[in-house]
């Protein structure tokens, strides 16, 4: 089965009974050895001895003194912030362990690039094996921000990184066109539209992001961004839920929804409460879906049986980034998982 997404670290961790991923120290000891954690030549002595030391013991317990030792203002503080979420991981035990307990409890200090290495390798884990080049792209969305394209009724998305390096470079030519002012046809798109017969095209592209995901109703991306949320759902809340899109939301009793992004958040928030929501903010939902669980008794029992309603809007600036995190803990479930 082809691999992909080596730089999320998952091959560095193990799994344990429960398919989670438990942490190792040589996933502790990737992040040491990233640059930003690496003693430059200018170093000094404390700096490059608690490095080492981490690096032989990515576990272990370091005193205040032995931070207070460095030199450098930002490399003191650099070692701070990876230490308490080093913590963090090891009191937790697993990847998914920890992010779950960072959102039911609170992330304050946790940079949210952190949280997205978590999601990147935890969703490699349970997309190990997937034939699916169109599911591994959508799978993308969780945890790296795309630019929006709305042209001719087709919605379309790419990475918001590599279209702004590119484009600045000239690399993408039309298609920073397409993304900036979304008016440029398809057929100008310098980057492959994925689709159902053409996804193998991802694997082995999967390190430069440089796909497009088609997520218009009924489009084969759209699908399979929905399987990839089913199963974020069933790997951490251990339920099962079936997630089909849905043209619109005409339900009268209309009683659960979950924004999969803080402007669907909003949106969907205010048409439920009877607010008034303008067409330029309704035009920037990007998808609806209906989410139903395939056990109702998983359900809080005065909404047994009820649809859940999930959203996708992006941003006046026409930015996509999903919060994962929403689907985990807004569902209505009758126990906490």
């Amino acid at each position: 089965m082809t691999d992909f997404w080596t730089a999320s670290g998952f091959h560095l961790l193990a799994r344990d009974a429960d398919n989670h991923l438990a942490v190792t120290p040589d996933f502790l000891r990737a992040y040491l050895l990233r640059p930003e954690m690496r003693p430059p030549e200018e170093a000094c002595d404390a700096e490059r001895t608690l490095h080492a030391a981490l690096l032989d013991d990515p576990a272990r317990t370091v005193p205040a003194p032995l931070l207070d030792a460095i030199a450098d203002p930002d490399a003191r503080e650099n070692f701070q912030v990876w230490l308490a979420f080093r913590d963090r991981l090891l009191a937790a035990g697993t990847l998914e362990g920890c992010y779950i307990r960072l959102f039911r409890e609170g992330a304050r200090g946790v940079p949210g690039l952190f949280i997205d290495q978590l999601v990147h390798a935890i969703l490699r884990g349970i997309l190990d094996g997937t034939p699916s080049g169109l599911r591994t792209r959508a799978g993308e969305l969780f945890f790296r921000e795309q630019t929006v394209s709305v042209d001719d009724g087709r919605v379309r998305v790419a990475d918001a990184e590599t279209v702004e390096t590119m484009a600045a470079s000239g690399g993408f030519g039309s298609l920073g066109r397409l993304v900036v002012e979304a008016g440029t046809a398809p057929r100008s798109v310098d980057l492959d539209i994925l689709d159902e017969t053409n996804h193998p095209l991802y694997w082995g592209r999967d390190a430069r992001h440089d796909t497009v995901l088609d997520i218009t109703f009924a489009a084969a991306g759209l699908d399979a961004l929905a399987r990839v949320l089913e199963a974020w759902v069933g790997h951490f809340l251990g339920v099962t839920v079936g997630i089909q899109p849905v043209q619109n939301i005409r339900d009268d009793r209309w009683v659960w929804h979950v924004g999969l992004d803080s402007s669907a958040t909003a949106i969907l928030n205010d048409l439920y409460n009877g607010v008034e929501v303008g067409e330029d903010r309704l035009a920037r939902i990007l998808a609806l879906f209906r989410l139903d669980f395939a056990d109702p008794a998983a359900m809080r029992p005065d909404l047994a049986g009820r649809p859940v309603y999930l959203g996708l809007a992006m941003t006046e600036g026409r930015r996509l980034k999903l919060k994962p995190q929403n689907l985990l803990v807004n569902l209505p479930l009758a126990s906490v998982a």
